[in-house]
């Protein structure tokens, strides 16, 4: 039985998203001219499209124009994008992942002290939760 490939947002379509996040629902036009980089209508509509039947935007007709709007939150897409990562990089181990940047010096005393306070407030919400 073949593995059911996980829909990845492209660069462009990423690009796409942010500016959805942003603005919420939103024509082709509109996508069109707060992308960071210059395109056809006719590629942002094609993009919008594909977005579309992969599940990731809805779309409402109104007048003669469709308006798009995210289906899926930028936090879903950061977890799928971080879980892929792992999967592919770190064999699924998220400590290897932490590990490696502190080593690279991405993960400073500073920020790991912030992490560490996140974690508690975290665990106190879910303690406080059950």
């Amino acid at each position: 039985m073949a593995r059911r490939k996980t829909e990845r947002l492209t660069p462009l379509e990423l690009e796409i998203m942010k500016v959805l996040w942003e603005t919420g629902a939103a024509n082709v036009q509109t996508v069109q001219q707060r992308l960071e980089r210059e395109l056809a209508y006719t590629t942002v509509q094609t993009m919008l499209n594909i977005l579309h039947r992969k599940g990731k935007v809805k779309r409402t007709l109104k007048d003669r124009a469709y308006f798009y709007k995210p289906a899926v939150s930028r936090r879903q897409v950061v977890s799928q994008a971080v879980n892929d990562l792992v999967d592919h990089l770190f064999g699924g181990s998220v400590e290897s992942l932490v590990m490696s940047l502190v080593e690279t010096k991405h993960l400073t005393p500073q920020k790991m002290n912030r992490l560490n306070k996140l974690l508690k407030e975290s665990e106190e919400e879910s303690d406080a939760d059950n």
